[in-house]
């Protein structure tokens, strides 16, 4: 049978507020277990919860961040259900009147096709707690600090046909929120996480298989496998002769697998009504436009501005503004190095990018700053040095050597431009070198150009990388016609 997969993410992201949703308690990572719980979050009795309106601001700026509708009233409710880690024995959260309603997203996959994914809502709901395990001694601790820390859950259509395509979903969503500043983005912290729920169908069906739900999944690679093993596990049920039970599953990456956490809840079996101690939140429309007016540039407006105003190539423009401190990175550098959009653009995804994975930093920490790289690119522009030495050059200032200028100098590294040595150089080259001349006088003109590599390598090589590469073949060529 053909079978098709039919996707969609529940994604939790982490708002960035100095305070929990409905208290003042700090929302700092890595305190101490429990030294950031006040009473209203271990829910103490007679105590009330206050909403954060900064978390409302957050949820409003995504919301029209993917045109979705901004309703003039949302409410809360009671989500119940038990966990040891959930004090008060309910989550707060949203549910037939969330924040933001609708919405859509365009996700780019690597072969460059383009898809909408639609957005069903969006709503503000409170963290709750962490269970700690203590090893092989069967104790479990509860740490309330993460307790009310304010999230918006992301709920998409289930539109997506591939784990392809939920990374690259699920990636567009991350850079959102990023570029909006509402959310550090901070997956190994849990501040960005996702369920997945997924399902597979015979294709041409129009009915929803039984969904599977994959729960609290923290890094992308881990979405793609994760659901790349249910599909093979529920095709594999299904071609036996078995049945889908909907539940919530695990995933496990040191095995590779997920396995069965509990049985699916329905909405029903949650009880949700309206939170009694807290008023509906109703919005003015000039409160909204205010919000609008605050939005930055967006990723989508900012890749077609760089392929407009700097030329570059649709693969670049992506590359370069999928993470927003890159894409300030790169126009401070276009801007130091007098408009070289193309080779910023090339060493930004080339070298400083091989160097930030290799040391597991981001740009933001790199000890190679915009103007630093500008002034390494302006030094190539003007055949001070070629692009190998650039490289050694980049090296040095990666290992915090200094600037490539004082790199340059101290190394005797500069170019050497001089038509008189150069051309000393490959008449020594082609002095020694007879039997490989014999060959290229020899040769059709259309093997030549390979050839010719060789001589090239053996004067870069006697010169220490310092020969401008362009006159060399040039010399090369009218020399060996000869």
């Amino acid at each position: 049978m053909n079978w098709e997969t039919v996707i969609g993410l529940e994604i939790h992201v982490q708002l960035a507020t100095r305070s929990k949703i409905f208290s003042g308690a700090a929302t700092a990572y890595g305190a101490e277990a429990n030294a950031q719980a006040c009473a209203v979050d271990i829910a103490l009795p007679g105590v009330l919860p206050v909403i954060n309106e900064e978390a409302i601001r957050s949820a409003i700026k995504f919301g029209l961040a993917i045109n979705a509708q901004i309703p003039k009233c949302s409410v809360f409710a009671r989500k119940n259900y038990f966990y040891p880690d959930l004090p008060k024995g309910y989550q707060i959260s949203q549910f037939e009147l969330p924040i933001v309603v609708g919405g859509r997203v365009e996700i780019q996959l690597p072969g460059g096709n383009r898809k909408i994914i639609n957005v069903t809502r969006a709503h503000l709901e409170e963290d709750a707690g962490k269970s700690v395990h203590k090893g092989f001694s069967g104790f479990t601790g509860i740490d309330l600090n993460r307790a009310g820390t304010p999230l918006i859950e992301i709920v998409s259509e289930p539109e997506m046909r591939s784990a392809e395509e939920a990374v690259a979903y699920m990636k567009k969503i991350h850079t959102l929120v990023r570029y909006l500043e509402i959310s550090d983005g901070n997956m190994q912290e849990g501040s960005f996480r996702c369920d997945a729920n997924v399902s597979v169908r015979i294709e041409g069906e129009t009915a929803m298989g039984t969904r599977a739900e994959i729960k609290n999944i923290n890094s992308f690679r881990f979405v793609e496998q994760a659901i790349n093993h249910e599909v093979d596990r529920q095709i594999d049920i299904l071609e036996n002769g078995g049945e889908i039970i909907q539940e919530t599953r695990l995933y496990d990456p040191a095995k590779n697998e997920t396995r069965s956490m509990r049985s699916k809840e329905e909405a029903n079996d949650y009880r949700y009504f309206p939170d009694p101690d807290l008023l509906p939140v109703e919005l003015d429309q000039d409160e909204i436009e205010a919000i609008r007016t605050q939005l930055p540039e967006l990723p989508d407006a900012k890749c077609q501005r760089f392929i407009n105003d700097f030329g570059l190539s649709d693969y670049d423009s992506h590359t370069l503004t999928a993470n927003r401190d890159i894409a300030d990175y790169f126009e401070a550098a276009v801007e130091a190095s007098g408009g070289e959009a193309k080779l910023c653009a090339n060493w930004i995804m080339g070298e400083l990018t091989a160097s930030l994975n290799k040391d597991n930093q981001n740009i933001t920490r790199s000890p190679i700053s915009a103007d630093m790289l500008a002034q390494l690119i302006l030094r190539i522009k003007d055949n001070t040095i070629s692009n190998n030495i650039a490289k050694q050059v980049f090296e040095a200032m990666w290992g915090g050597e200094g600037d490539a200028d004082s790199i340059i100098e101290t190394k005797g590294l500069k170019q050497v431009t001089d038509t008189g040595a150069i051309e000393k150089l490959v008449d020594d080259i082609i002095a020694d070198n007879s039997a490989q001349v014999d060959q290229y006088r020899r040769s059709p003109e259309e093997k030549r150009g390979k050839l010719i590599g060789y001589f090239v390598g053996q004067v870069m090589k006697k010169s220490q990388g310092k020969a401008n590469p362009q006159q060399v073949n040039l010399l090369l060529k009218e020399k060996l016609a000869g």
